[in-house]
C-alpha cells in the first residue's frame, strides 16, 4: 500500500512540476497574514488542459492548454480508471502550499522535526484523479537576536539558520530562549472532469 501511495505521489508531483510550462498560464492566488508573534503565507496555483485525443494502447492522452499549445502526456499504470477519460474532458491540477510561523515564548528547549504524508486516488469506475500532501513541522530554539541586522538565529534539530525579521515590532517580541514553530504544508490534486456540454 505504501509503495502505491508513493507511486501516486511521485506521479502527481511530476505532473505538478510540469504544470507551469506544459499547461501554461496557471492561475495563482496568494495571501499573507501577520499578527504579534505569528506570520502565515499561503498560495494556490491551478492549471487546466482539455483532452483532445486518447491512445489507449500506449496510455497517452493529447492535451490542449489554454493558449492552444498541444502536447502528449503518458499516463502510468498507477493511474486508475484510464478508460474513463473521454475526448473533451478537462485535466485540472491544483497545487497549494502554506507556511505558518509562531513564536513560543520561553519554550521548553526541545527541538523537533516531524513530517506527515498522505495520498489517495479516485475509486474504481470514477474519472481518474489523485491527491497527495505533505506537512513538515519544525520547532527551533532562538539562540541569538541581532537587532541591528534584523535577524534571529534559530537552532533546530538539523542545524542553525538565520531568519530575517523585517518587521521591527515582531523582532522586539523575540528573545533568546524562545522557540519558533514552523509548519510547512503542500498538497497537489489532479482530477479529470467531464466535458461541459
Amino acid at each position: 500500500m505504501k509503495r502505491k501511495l508513493l507511486l501516486t505521489m511521485a506521479t502527481t508531483a511530476a505532473l505538478a512540476g510540469l504544470a507551469q510550462p506544459v499547461f501554461a498560464q496557471p492561475e495563482t492566488k496568494g495571501e499573507m497574514m501577520t499578527a504579534p508573534g505569528k506570520a502565515a503565507f499561503s498560495e494556490t496555483t491551478k492549471v487546466a488542459a482539455t483532452v483532445m485525443k486518447i491512445d489507449a494502447a500506449s496510455r497517452t492522452v493529447t492535451l490542449k492548454g489554454p493558449k492552444g499549445r498541444v502536447f502528449d502526456l503518458a499516463v502510468g499504470d498507477e493511474v486508475r480508471n484510464f478508460d474513463q477519460i473521454k475526448v473533451g474532458d478537462k485535466v485540472v491540477a491544483e497545487y497549494k502550499q502554506a507556511l505558518t510561523l509562531e513564536l513560543k515564548k520561553g519554550g521548553n528547549g526541545i527541538t523537533e522535526r516531524t513530517e506527515r504524508e498522505a495520498g489517495d486516488r479516485t475509486a474504481a469506475g470514477a474519472k481518474p484523479g489523485a491527491a497527495a500532501g505533505r506537512q513538515v513541522t519544525v520547532v527551533a530554539n532562538v539562540v541569538a537576536v541581532d537587532m541591528k541586522k534584523q535577524h534571529v538565529t534559530l537552532q533546530g534539530p538539523k542545524g542553525k539558520v538565520n531568519l530575517n525579521v523585517q518587521d521591527p515590532d515582531q523582532l522586539k517580541n523575540i528573545k533568546k530562549g524562545d522557540q519558533v514553530q514552523a509548519v510547512y504544508t503542500e498538497a497537489v490534486a489532479i482530477a479529470v472532469e467531464p466535458a461541459t456540454k
